[in-house]
């Protein structure tokens, strides 16, 4: 079935690109949703809506589709972490059914970097395997057992993609796997080091990959030297330099690096949107949701 929502259709015009991402609250009121809604709309082409990154929270798929009743085109977050291939299947289809057109297929982080380390992983099928199975959902209208979806199905399917990973030909090669299973668009974690991005969109668009699919790099904007500290210990798929780290320190107090924080984030946005094969911007607010149109308005997206 064909996908038709604003963005695939700007995917498919080939124009800039900009996305962000929402981090509902724990709450069953759905409150955090509809009070961030405003921070997005007429902003963005879509709205990524994260999946208990951290632990427990609103559900991607109800925050989703808050979102889409606020008019704000959404992007249903999937972790394999915490489903199997049944439930994954399941979710959406339901999704489909209430309305929601993109998808972003991930693993997701262990759940020892969660407040439920206790909790157990699923893990059934990977990202990778997720993304193979809503093709043929989308190009067969098969489930993985083979049995029909009826009423028909049409989703944009998205992946992560991290740049700083080592080695080279390991990260083109998930790359590669990505964008064979399906993936339209890809949008990468946090860059904070843009001449590693650069070497690794250089090898995107040299390997034909980076034609196949639309790369939206990701931007974050950090409020301290404690926070870029904290993440960067904490996370293996993200790296932030010393540089950084030392920049925000330098700043002075809270608010003063808050403010560096921004600045930073800034000139990043700048130097991607020189980079050749670079399709557009995704931002990272981290929960910081009313700090979207700020970024949007400086950055002059």
């Amino acid at each position: 079935m064909s996908q038709d929502n604003t963005l695939t259709a700007i995917i498919g015009a080939g124009k800039f690109i900009i996305t962000a991402e929402l981090l509902p609250q724990a709450g069953a009121d759905g409150k955090s949703v509809t009070d961030a809604a405003g921070f997005f709309k007429d902003r963005v082409a879509a709205v990524n809506v994260a999946d208990n990154p951290h632990g427990p929270i609103l559900s991607s798929l109800a925050g989703a589709v808050i979102l889409q009743q606020a008019g704000i085109t959404a992007v249903y977050q999937m972790v394999t972490r915490d489903r199997n291939r049944i439930a994954l299947q399941s979710d959406l289809m339901g999704a489909a059914a209430l309305g929601i057109q993109n998808v972003l297929c991930l693993s997701g982080h262990h759940q020892s970097l969660t407040g439920s380390r206790e909790s157990a992983s699923v893990y059934d099928i990977d990202s990778i395997q997720w993304l193979a199975a809503v093709k043929q959902m989308n190009e067969d209208g098969l489930l993985l057992d083979g049995a029909k979806i009826a009423g028909g199905f049409s989703m944009c399917a998205g992946a992560v993609a991290s740049p700083d990973m080592k080695p080279m030909e390991l990260n083109m090669l998930r790359l590669s796997k990505k964008i064979a299973a399906g993936a339209r668009f890809i949008q990468t974690q946090a860059v904070f080091d843009v001449d590693t991005f650069a070497l690794w969109m250089q090898e995107a668009l040299q390997s034909g990959l980076a034609l196949k699919t639309a790369v939206l790099a990701g931007v974050m904007p950090l409020e301290s030297a404690s926070e870029a500290q904290n993440l960067r210990e904490k996370y293996t798929d993200l790296t932030i330099p010393d540089r950084v780290v030392d920049r925000l320190q330098a700043a002075g107090d809270v608010a003063a690096q808050a403010r560096e924080g921004m600045a930073i984030c800034m000139e990043t946005i700048d130097k991607l949107q020189s980079i050749q094969g670079v399709r557009g911007i995704h931002i990272l607010s981290g929960g910081k949701e009313h700090l979207v149109p700020e970024i949007i308005k400086k950055a002059g997206l």
